[in-house]
């Protein structure tokens, strides 16, 4: 029953949809507002359907109602319940509903708030979202990928969350991605009823600004939480390895970001107006193109759904949304040209479209890097990768640029930069002076790269502390505060701008993270018996004994058994233990026999890290597991058929016969220095990033300055 209520919100929701299209066009081209009421009320229903089906979905999981075929195949009755209420994303049904979901909240709150501004651009935009809402229901309701979907017989247990998504960063990653994804669709839509309707001011620009933050910090913030869940559960020791599904979410935000600066060129010097556009609508088509290849299969990925029947419409979309773009870009062109002109090239809008070349450059490279094997498998018949040398090559020294563009950046004024020494005498001295301390402590050693990013990076922390600094002086002088004072009330009266040096701050600490731990990372893999040592970058690690345990029952959710290691780490007078092991999970299919079967299945890397601000210590353990498979294989000739009991019994005398007579493990040991940074980092930024969100003190005064007024315009139209 509750699958049929489901089903017939999605159905709804998409008859809401697309009465919201039509009803937004016609009231656009005739006049008539009350069917662009309509239309918006239209996406306001939808927003109730989806989230109704949203709590039903949930629930179902909550329950583990295993008579839904998507609960049966990423849940089970012993999975805990923060992956039950996580495990729908892991799903390509599951998370079409969270795309359509999200859009639908996105799209009820921006045109609340601009229901009564942008009379000529909303209802377009309203179609516009209505159009990308339908594309998605569609897929569920037409194309087969239905979430409530009921199995004909109920399982008596379920095959439980893919092992590798059974960790926080990944439970909580899918979401912020989609939340980034989605939220571009705002600003996209905006722009296509600008372009439409030839209102190509900053209007638009300053309606949308905010959910183009959102979505850019949502986006960031997935990334990030992707890459902890990379260095922590994939077992390779690294964080980023230029994966095509990585490089699809990080296009967007590279090109968000350029959108982001874009704008403040345009509601400044009314300059950039062909730039943001395309830009915004680049950004949504990336977005577009990240959710493809999830769910696409032409591309190899860990992170991918696999192959599947929604990349052909999937492509479709896209082409119609690129095409159409761009033919309305240039169909528009004579209403993009810039109010302003260039006066200086030493000025900020200068560098700021500087800015956006690097960083559009920066997205062409990983988009090439990406869809390289294609390119080479269509143009010569042999698929050839893109390595991650080759993408280290060509976009580090654009990394390098960006940097040094943050830190110039807030350096210069508008129009013309004027007072330039005083400006950049102290951060260029103190980059100096760290340049000269580096080399000094590490004379001709480590990445030269490496090298000329912590100067860059010492550059734009200067810059970040001289403005705050200054501002906070000014201010003194102002008024009787203290400096903690000063520093907060400069904050609060302008958060926009210093919430942006804030985020220019964390992105340069990042890249400290980035540059330190790839520059000057130790690295080493050994096969040690227990009582043997390893030595690597002055740390010795001592193999002291196996660990072997069986962590739950033949369920399908848990690690049946893991094996790993205890290891003694030493460096001077530091010491401490650390316990990496490897879960091996039961084979679905059958594979195995009775007792082979936790051997034949997948198994993941359960990696124990030393965090350190200076530096993390990251283990990883490979058993051999070869001496197992004998008496594995007697029992399965003896016991075809075995008891749950006597499986029982076999296992934990294979698990006791390892942890008694261990074998050689191969351990892999790397040495990061300054890799938490990155995500220290990653927290300023998000920090950065809520400060200029969060609305100022007198923006505040302002709006309820301007409903009063209107409510007293209303009072006297009456009396």
């Amino acid at each position: 029953m509750t699958g049929a209520v489901g089903d017939a919100c999605l159905v709804v929701g998409l008859g809401a949809a697309l009465y919201a299209v039509g009803a937004a066009v016609y009231g656009a081209r005739s006049g008539r507002r009350e069917y662009v009421t309509s239309a918006r009320r239209a996406m306001y229903c939808l927003a109730g359907l989806l989230t109704i089906a949203m709590v039903m979905l949930e629930s179902a999981y909550l329950r583990t109602d295993l008579s839904y075929k998507l609960v049966a195949q990423n849940s089970s009755t012993d999975t805990p319940t923060f992956y039950k209420l996580t495990a729908m994303w892991s799903s390509q049904e599951g998370s079409l509903l969270l795309w359509a979901f999200l859009l639908s909240v996105y799209s009820s709150v921006v045109l609340f708030v601009t229901r009564r501004k942008l009379r000529e651009i909303v209802p377009w935009a309203t179609a516009v979202l209505g159009v990308v809402a339908s594309f998605f229901l569609s897929l569920m309701v037409l194309r087969g990928q239905d979430p409530f979907a009921i199995l004909a017989t109920r399982p008596a247990q379920g095959n439980g969350l893919e092992p590798l998504l059974r960790h926080p960063a990944m439970a909580v990653h899918p979401p912020m991605l989609y939340s980034g994804y989605v939220g571009f669709s705002i600003p996209f839509a905006f722009a296509i009823g600008a372009l439409i309707t030839r209102r190509t001011g900053a209007d638009w620009i300053r309606s949308t600004r905010r959910f183009a933050l959102v979505a850019w910090t949502f986006l960031g913030c997935g990334i990030l939480l992707g890459a902890l869940w990379s260095y922590s559960e994939l077992g390779w020791g690294g964080y980023w390895a230029w994966d095509a599904v990585e490089n699809a979410s990080l296009m967007p935000w590279l090109l968000g970001t350029a959108f982001i600066h874009s704008v403040m060129v345009q509601e400044k010097r009314g300059m950039l107006k062909l730039w943001n556009a395309a830009l915004i609508l680049a950004t949504f088509t990336a977005a577009l193109i990240g959710t493809f290849l999830v769910r696409s299969g032409i591309l190899d990925s860990i992170h991918a759904f696999g192959a599947s029947t929604l990349g052909v419409p999937f492509l479709i979309f896209i082409g119609i949304v690129a095409i159409g773009s761009a033919g309305l870009l240039i169909s528009r062109r004579e209403s993009l040209r810039s109010e302003g002109r260039l006066d200086s090239l030493l000025s900020r809008e200068a560098f700021f479209l500087l800015n956006n070349l690097v960083l559009v450059t920066l997205c062409l490279v990983i988009f090439w890097g990406t869809f390289f094997p294609l390119i080479s498998e269509a143009l010569t018949g042999t698929k050839r990768s893109f390595g991650p040398p080759l993408f280290d090559r060509w976009t580090v020294p654009l990394a390098l640029v960006l940097v040094l563009l943050a830190g110039v950046g807030p350096l210069l004024t508008w129009r013309r930069a004027t007072s330039l020494p005083r400006a950049f005498g102290w951060p260029v001295a103190f980059a100096a002076a760290a340049l000269l301390a580096m080399l000094v402590a590490t004379p001709a050693a480590g990445s030269i790269r490496s090298l000329i990013m912590f100067t860059l990076v010492a550059f734009v922390l200067a810059v970040v502390v001289q403005e705050f600094t200054r501002g906070a002086r000014a201010r003194r002088l102002m008024g009787d505060e203290s400096w903690p004072a000063a520093a907060r009330s400069l904050v609060v009266r302008n958060r926009r701008r210093y919430g942006g040096y804030m985020v220019h701050a964390g992105m340069a600490i990042l890249f400290l993270g980035v540059a330190a731990s790839s520059g000057f990372h130790a690295q080493r893999d050994a096969q040690l018996r227990a009582g043997q040592s390893a030595k690597i970058d002055g740390y010795t690690v001592t193999y002291r004994r196996p660990t072997a345990a069986i962590l739950a029952d033949r369920a399908g959710t848990g690690a049946p058994v893991s094996l790993g290691a205890v290891l003694d780490v030493r460096k001077g007078d530091r010491h401490w233990v650390m316990r990496p092991s490897r879960n091996y999970y039961e084979a679905t299919d059958g594979s195995g026999g009775a007792f082979g079967r936790f051997f034949t299945g997948e198994s993941t890397s359960e990696t124990d890290v030393r965090w350190g601000l200076g530096g993390d210590v990251w283990t990883a353990v490979q058993p051999d597991t070869s001496h197992l498979m004998h008496p594995i294989t007697v029992a399965n000739s003896k016991f075809s058929s075995a008891p749950p009991q006597m499986q029982a019994v076999v296992l934990a005398a294979l698990v006791e016969s390892y942890r008694r007579n261990p074998p050689p493990a191969t351990f892999r040991v790397v040495v990061s220095p300054m890799i938490v940074w990155i995500w220290i980092g990653g927290g300023v930024v998000l920090l950065g990033s809520l400060t200029a969100l969060w609305p100022a003190a007198e923006a505040r005064r302002r709006r309820a300055a301007s409903l009063a007024a209107a409510r007293l315009g209303r009072e006297l139209s009456r009396a």
